[in-house]
Parts: structure tokens; sequence; C-alpha cells
């Protein structure tokens, strides 16, 4: 009677136990560095409730984003990192915009989507 206790107890527990998620592969790992380092140096202009920045600044606003989503095992795609990192302010809600020279402004998932297809596009 004991055992079967113990058994139902053990099952509960790897039932009810967090699934962890895989850590971003060398290829997710590679496209995100170049993502977020894309802005910097760059001529675009990186808005952030309501406020511009520019590329460095975003740069290293987006790497803590990044870095906090590792620890939390929140991302393992540049898609999840464009989603949960790049895209909107998680203390507003507001949506990122990125502004560059002789273009029109657009959202930053846009741009950063854009940017990741170049970059898929590029690498053999």
């Amino acid at each position: 009677m004991m055992s079967r206790r113990i058994s139902l107890l053990l099952a509960t527990l790897l039932l009810a136990a967090p699934v962890a998620q895989a850590a971003p592969s060398a290829d997710a790992r590679r496209e995100i560095a170049q993502l977020i380092s894309s802005l910097d140096g760059s001529q675009c202009r990186f808005q952030r409730n309501g406020s511009w920045y520019d590329g460095s600044d975003a740069r290293a606003h987006l790497q803590r984003k990044y870095d906090y989503l590792l620890k939390k095992d929140m991302v393992d795609s540049a898609e999840q990192f464009i989603e949960r990192a790049a895209s909107q302010s998680s203390m507003s809600g507001k949506p990122y915009r990125i502004q560059c020279p002789g273009q029109p402004e657009q959202t930053a998932a846009a741009w950063f989507g854009a940017r990741l297809q170049a970059l898929r596009h590029r690498t053999p």
C-alpha cells in the first residue's frame, strides 16, 4: 500500500513538473546576435515607449532583454527573440518602431523579421 502511494506521488510530481525548454541552438544564437547587432552602427533609430534611441542604445537594451529571456528559458529561436524581446515593451506593451534614413518608419517586428529573412538567404 505504501509503495503504491509513493508511486502515485512520484507520478503526480513528474506530471506537475514544468517541462524544461531547450536552449537556443548555435544557429539560433548566431542569428539572434546578428539581429541585435544589426542596429548598432546603423543610421537607424529605435523607438521605445515614445522616445527615440540610436543603434548602440537599442543594441544594449535588446541584449539585456535577451539575457533575461535566456535566464528564464523563454527563447530558443530568432523568431521567439523577435516576438518576445524585439517587438514591444514588456512594461507598457507599446510596439517598438524603427526608422532608417530614406525609409518609412515601421514596426520593429517587421524590420527584424525582414533582417532575419535576409540573414537566412545569405547563409547557406
